[in-house]
């Protein structure tokens, strides 16, 4: 058996959101690498062995993988949503950047719905014109480079999807976030506070920035500022297409 290396995106929490190419793989997969709580998404059966590990722990999870597809399984790692985005995918790359005796393992990326992706359908179009992504995580990267990549897009007026906004580790971090753009000049832009969406646990919250409280985000909750032309229409939320 040929291995190969699979880096597939679960979606954010619907079944029905997964694709059938993400589908396919796990159906021929021999082993399933991945934070807990997405490996225990994944159904078990005959022959698939599950690797859980925990979410601090993407490199090794990352070596280990390609260490078995350079054996001969066909070993899927996954992440929710997409896996580009904030995800496993560029750990496998660092592992295999360090690691020149597997560069020829075949390895596929595999795209899901990421949460930015999922949580704009809900609201509306919130993402309709320029817009960029930050994670509010300074875990790999230090907060002074948050802060300075958080005044430039508000300066830039772009619409902003925060992930993973507050940790039980991190509480002051989405606080101190809040009062940057605050401060930048973003207190009236329409934010969304989208909690576990696509889950039966989902909630979807709208309101202007300067009314947004800390304790409304965890990290199952990705959370949206509009930009300055960020309107809405009854329930709905969008950005028109041109620029003001």
């Amino acid at each position: 058996m040929t291995g190969m290396l699979t880096i597939a995106g679960l979606g954010p929490g619907d079944e029905a959101l997964i694709t059938p190419e993400v589908s396919l793989a796990l159906a021929e997969a021999t082993d399933v690498f991945g934070y807990g709580p997405y490996v225990a998404r994944i159904k078990t059966r005959e022959g698939l062995v599950l690797h859980a590990s925990d979410n601090r722990q993407e490199l090794q999870r990352a070596t280990e993988a390609l260490r078995l597809a350079a054996e001969g399984r066909r070993v899927v790692v996954v992440s929710s949503g997409d896996p580009g985005v904030f995800a496993m995918a560029s750990a496998v790359f660092e592992a295999l950047e360090a690691a020149p005796q597997w560069h020829d393992i075949p390895i596929r990326v595999l795209p899901g719905v990421t949460a930015m992706l999922a949580a704009a359908a809900r609201a509306g179009a919130p993402l309709g014109h320029d817009f960029c992504a930050i994670n509010l995580s300074d875990n790999l990267k230090p907060w002074p480079v948050i802060e300075r990549r958080l005044r430039l897009a508000a300066e830039a007026d772009f619409a902003i999807a925060l992930y993973n906004p507050r940790s039980a580790s991190r509480p002051e971090g989405f606080e101190r976030a809040l009062d940057i753009l605050k401060d930048a000049g973003c207190g009236d832009r329409i934010t969304i506070f989208a909690h576990a969406v696509t889950t039966s646990e989902e909630r979807i919250e709208a309101l202007p920035l300067r009314e947004a409280r800390p304790e409304m985000a965890d990290m199952r909750t990705l959370v949206i500022v509009g930009n300055s032309s960020t309107r809405s229409i009854g329930r709905w939320i969008y950005a028109p297409r041109r620029a003001s």
